[in-house]
Order: C-alpha cells, then sequence, then structure tokens
C-alpha cells in the first residue's frame, strides 16, 4: 500500500547513527509485518529482516503517527530482542 512517508529530523538523525536506510524505513510503513498499537496515540509498525551489519535477523521498529496527511515517523530503532518484541499471530490493529 502506497503511504506518504514523513520523516522527522529527530528520525532521520537516529536512522543515520544507527544505520538504518530510509527506504528500508519506507518499506516497513507501507508493508507492515506487525502494526501495534503504543502511548499518545502512536502506532508501531515493525518487520523483520536480516541486517547486513550486524550479521543477523533484526527487527526495525517503526514509530509513528498515522493520519490523512500520511505516517509520520517519530523514531526509529532496530533490535536483535526478537522474543520480547516480536508478537504471534502478526498485525495487531485490534488495538488500535
Amino acid at each position: 500500500m502506497r503511504v506518504d512517508v514523513i520523516i522527522t529530523e529527530h528520525a532521520k538523525f537516529e536512522a543515520d547513527r544507527r544505520n538504518i536506510p530510509e527506504e528500508l524505513i519506507k518499506s516497513v510503513v507501507e508493508v507492515p509485518q506487525q502494526k501495534l498499537s503504543s502511548r499518545k496515540e502512536r502506532v508501531i509498525v515493525q518487520n523483520k529482516y536480516y541486517d547486513e551489519t550486524e550479521g543477523k535477523e533484526m527487527i526495525l521498529r517503526v514509530v509513528g503517527i498515522e493520519s490523512v496527511e500520511g505516517f509520520k515517523v517519530i523514531t526509529v530503532y532496530k533490535t536483535s530482542k526478537i522474543d520480547k518484541y516480536w508478537k504471534e499471530g502478526g498485525l495487531d490493529e485490534g488495538n488500535i
């Protein structure tokens, strides 16, 4: 699904610092494997992927706000803690 992805300056800074390509962020927002509700009306979209830099499977988590204008990315990070952050059953849109 094509979504306008607006990446804030903070998110750009964090993505650069964490070696996360902008294309990867956009792909997670457009086709998330999981979508979770969060506090402050924020949404977390996340995908599992193989990180070449780290040499292992990771989760890319994109925190943002959905609106009619698109998806505004607040921050982004990757984690190897798959058991902690991956929710079995896929999309969790029922809580959004």
